[in-house]
């Protein structure tokens, strides 16, 4: 006979934590069409060490209300009662469910980032300096910043946005327009934390920072209305992701996806709220006041060349895409619709019949996801600084091949027409093909050693990266040292310090218990270096000596967690490349240097002709200065199961220009300590290299060239021209200003 009470049982940790919510905001709960429609239950990856606030991995939430002085009681979520129930109930009065809500976006939007980049997220990092008592120098740093922080109640006025500065996410609240529609209460409160569109909005400017820090600068039109534009798809196609909202919409439509419908549409309350008719802002169509009735848009391709402002700017690429989509979605429904109609195509009059509805909404649903992943994706395949919509079209049609070579539903040929329709051109393109259009793959004869020899090294990053838990031994790189090619002892000391900075205050920070416990973890033996360690002095442990220093590195690493690991090796990964690229170019005369520069648009070796066609253009002892910007590895697996396994680096440069126009090379003979720095602003080149894994070849050079002399004309014309001058003003401060105020903050007052 068994005695169960001696029998345990291992109770697994749930895979998701289901948290109730809005699916658009609470104006849509208290009408009768709507109301059981708009709670939605958000799906997100089970946090095991989640601590109320909620505080998880990636967001803080802060519920602080500086207006009023007050801090609101943080939400449990691990509560036994809100588990029970699946989060707290939707409610505007309760200020732990606008907690609730804000984290549930905002998680539901990294995690479409994660599933469609095949890697983790990062927040943008800032750089600061490092004094190392050994060696008694200083040194730059990237910081890691764990949290983004999250106020659902920080500014009492009709706003919300993304703070670079702060790494932050501030919500307003605000009394409703006393000209606002009927369905608000004069004067009722307005939260923007509770609308869905909103923080998936923000969160979604968040993450594009975190990827590319350079699309805040100021560059030309599209720079601010690409952010937004983004922002906007993200929080657009995150609608189809709940099931109830998609059969009402698309039963009450007759499953036509282009007329008005509250998918297509953005901040409903918040536009109601302002005082005008309807949603913030619609993808598909418009209210006409004279008509009095909704009204599709009809794509007018002069728009893209006359709309200077951001909201209008980026609506042009929203609409885009959002028209791609229904194409989409009608190519693949048009058969379930020959069906339904016994073969005329026109459905005849009444409701739709619910089993069609569900797979009307079924296509809908995973065309969206399709399309979003595309979206995202793109990212990957964007040059790194001054993108514009026709890069970004590239961006998507490149990465979209890369992965499903056979595009035969068409997605890539709707894209391209949506576009097209609009006016939305790469510049120097003469045919919109799908050929013309993907960024030039690398012929074999273009490809050089230096490519070869970066991505076989950079498998150590890579491996590493899959194998987290595993201590890097930055040393082993010197194993690959060659003739042409090497990292020095002083390189590897400068990598580690990348890898692990601040060792000694990070060291005096960690609680002694957590030390052994780590130290257990990894060795089972020995003991735990003194906060002040002897670098000589080594400890045998399981046939290894180690310096006290060395096991204090292992130590951190053990306490960090998963994505500042990544964070780490990355910048580590940064540091190396730099040094290797370095090495390569000090053959300054090779014609392998010369080739590279013709390839990837930048400039290593300075010379009388070079200096001539890129004046002040930045250099250090003889040799153009350039910056590894990024390093990422993306491992993604295409429908049919194909696997693309492959390394992004960006690698950018910068010149001092004339504001008002070119400065004579004189300007750029003197001193730069003695230079009149008011009179230039910086004008930044560079290219983004995509490298295979499996092949160890270059894939694709994604390029602005930093000797673009065009280019600096469309951004001096940006900057001090009559219209683009008002807006570069505007968010970033008058030309030749630093520009370091809240750029989004001004911008989302635009509403």
């Amino acid at each position: 006979m068994i005695d169960i009470t001696k029998t345990t049982v291992q109770i697994p940790v749930p895979v998701y934590r289901l948290l109730r919510g809005y699916s658009f905001d609470p104006s849509l709960s208290v009408q009768l069409d709507t109301a059981l429609i708009n709670e939605a239950v958000f799906k997100i990856v089970w946090e095991k060490g989640l601590q109320p606030g909620p505080v998880g991995e990636y967001l803080e939430v802060i519920d602080f209300d500086p207006a009023s002085g007050c801090f609101y009681e943080p939400v449990d979520l691990n509560d036994k009662y809100i588990l029970a129930t699946d989060g707290l109930v939707p409610s505007e009065s309760n200020p732990q469910f606008h907690q609730q809500m804000v984290y549930a976006v905002a998680m539901t939007t990294i995690q479409n980032f994660e599933k469609a980049l095949g890697r983790r997220a990062l927040w943008s990092s800032y750089r600061k300096v490092q004094s190392d008592n050994l060696t008694k120098s200083a040194e730059y740093y990237d910081e890691f910043y764990q949290h983004l922080r999250i106020y659902p109640h920080a500014l009492r006025q009709a706003n919300a946005y993304y703070s670079p500065a702060k790494k932050a996410l501030l919500f307003g609240y605000f009394p409703a327009s006393a000209n606002a529609p009927g369905e608000h209460a004069p004067n009722a409160v307005v939260f923007t934390c509770l609308a869905h569109d909103i923080v998936a909005h923000e969160t979604t400017h968040a993450l594009l920072d975190g990827i590319h820090r350079r699309y805040i600068e100021p560059s030309q039109q599209d720079t601010l209305a690409f952010h937004e534009a983004f922002a906007d798809i993200v929080a657009l196609f995150q609608h189809f992701s709940f099931p109830e909202v998609l059969r009402h919409q698309i039963a009450k439509t007759r499953g036509d996806l282009a007329s008005q419908s509250l998918l297509g549409q953005l901040a409903q309350q918040f536009g109601r709220a302002i005082g005008q008719y309807g949603a913030l802002r619609d993808a598909i169509g418009e209210f006409d006041v004279k008509e009095n009735k909704w009204e599709p848009k009809q794509p007018d391709p002069n728009d893209y060349q006359t709309i200077v402002e951001p909201h209008a700017r980026g609506a042009i690429l929203v609409a885009a895409v959002f028209e791609a989509f229904i194409s989409i979605y009608k190519s693949r429904v048009a058969d379930l619709l020959r069906i339904a109609s016994n073969g005329t195509g026109v459905l005849l009059p009444g409701e739709l019949p619910p089993d069609l509805v569900n797979r009307l909404a079924d296509t809908a649903a995973k065309s969206a996801q399709q399309v979003l992943n595309m979206c995202i994706r793109a990212l990957d395949y964007c040059p790194p600084v001054d993108i514009n919509f026709g890069d970004y079209l590239r961006a998507i049609i490149t990465a979209d091949s890369d992965l499903i070579p056979d595009d035969d539903l068409g997605y890539r040929v709707a894209f391209i027409e949506s576009f097209r329709r609009r006016g939305i051109y790469p510049r120097d393109l003469r045919t919109l093909s799908e050929d013309s259009l993907s960024w030039n793959r690398i012929r074999d004869d273009q490809q050089q050693f230096i490519f070869r020899h970066l991505a076989s090294r950079v498998r150590f990053f890579v491996h590493q990266l899959t194998y987290l838990n595993e201590f890097p031994r930055i040393e082993n790189l010197q194993d690959l040292n060659d003739h042409v090619i090497e990292l020095t002892n002083e390189n590897i000391d400068y990598l580690k310090g990348k890898l692990i900075p601040r060792i000694d205050q990070r060291w005096s920070e960690i609680p002694k218990e957590a030390k052994e416990n780590a130290r257990k973890e990894i060795l089972g033996e020995g003991s735990v270096p003194p906060d002040r360690w002897q670098s000589v002095k080594k400890q045998n442990i399981c046939d290894h000596k180690y310096t006290d220093r060395e096991l204090a590195e292992m130590i951190i690493w053990e306490t960090m967690s998963d994505r500042e690991r990544i964070f780490a090796l990355s910048h580590t990964a940064q540091g190396a490349l730099h040094f290797w690229l370095a090495t390569f170019k000090q053959d300054s005369n090779s014609d392998d240097v010369k080739k590279f520069e013709e390839l990837t648009g930048l400039r290593f070796w300075q010379s009388p002709e070079k200096d001539e066609s890129a004046l002040g253009l930045h250099y250090k002892n003889g040799k153009y200065a350039f910056e590894v910007h990024a390093f990422r590895a993306a491992r993604r697996v295409g429908p049919d199961g194909e696997r693309v396994d492959e390394v992004l680096i960006t690698i950018t440069q910068k010149r001092d220009v004339g504001i008002v126009a070119d400065l004579p090379a004189s300007y750029y003979a003197t001193p730069e300590d003695e230079r009149d720095e008011s009179q230039t602003f910086e004008f930044r080149g560079g290219c983004t290299l995509i490298l295979d894994l499996q092949t160890l070849k270059l894939k694709y050079v994604v390029k602005k060239l930093i000797t673009d002399n065009e280019r600096v004309k469309r951004q001096r014309e940006y900057r001090n021209g009559e219209e683009q001058a008002s807006l570069y003003a505007t968010y970033f401060g008058r030309p030749g200003q630093s520009g370091d105020g809240e750029p989004f903050a001004l911008l989302h007052q635009e509403f």
